[in-house]
């Protein structure tokens, strides 16, 4: 059972997502807040597997809210996603600095979703197609010049291919098929890449990979 703190200011919204959710008989909706920092109080009462955070709140942000639950270390199990209506590159690199394990927008598939939470009750790191999509463009339309990160001087070439591929929003499957590698060789190059350069999660590799340029296209 996955269970799920909810965190927005809009009451329709948490009662849609309640709903959603609910149909999913392995998800339970534990608590809701309406405020960053009720949301966090929330969390650390009841320690979820995984919340749901808004990111233009009240009181706290989602941005702060998140930064917060990331730096307890009590809720070192808890994984936060932020679910949102805005896609501003700002808001979403400042997101994956903050610890959020995956960023989707408000008009993500219902399946999708609920899976989404499954998958990150369980650990895994995601992002929404249509914000791989748009960290793509900002390199591409040259909004956001490739600035080489210096933690890439630690990398091998074979590294920097995975780095780049993870850049293109490949999944570990993908990365083996495209490198040709077995997909256990594929899992351990990602593991080794994120020890190497210190980032937190894949979503922070794939922001890495775009501002240093490894992303063309």
């Amino acid at each position: 059972m996955t269970s799920v703190v909810l965190v927005d200011d809009q009451d329709l919204v948490r009662a849609g997502l309640r709903t959603l959710l609910s149909r999913d008989g392995s998800i339970r909706v534990v608590a809701e807040a309406t405020d960053g920092r009720s949301g966090v109080e929330a969390v650390r009462k009841y320690r979820p597997d995984v919340v749901l955070m808004d990111l233009r709140m009240p009181v706290m942000d989602g941005i702060e809210a998140t930064s917060v639950i990331r730096a307890d270390h009590r809720l070192h199990d808890t994984s936060v996603v932020v679910l949102t209506t805005f896609d501003d590159d700002t808001d979403v690199v400042q997101a994956i600095r903050a610890g959020a394990v995956g960023y989707l927008l408000k008009n993500t598939p219902r399946d999708d979703l609920r899976d989404a939470v499954t998958r990150a009750g369980q650990g895994e790191r995601l992002l929404s197609p249509a914000i791989v999509e748009r960290l793509m463009g900002m390199v591409a339309s040259g909004r956001a010049a490739a600035t080489p990160d210096p933690r890439l001087a630690v990398l091998s070439a074979r590294e920097i291919e995975v780095l780049a591929r993870i850049g293109h929003g490949d999944t570990n499957d993908e990365i083996a098929a495209i490198l040709h590698l077995s997909p256990a060789t594929a899992r351990t190059y990602v593991s080794r890449i994120l020890a190497k350069v210190g980032a937190r999660d894949r979503p922070e590799l794939v922001v890495i990979a775009h501002r240093s340029g490894l992303v063309t296209s």
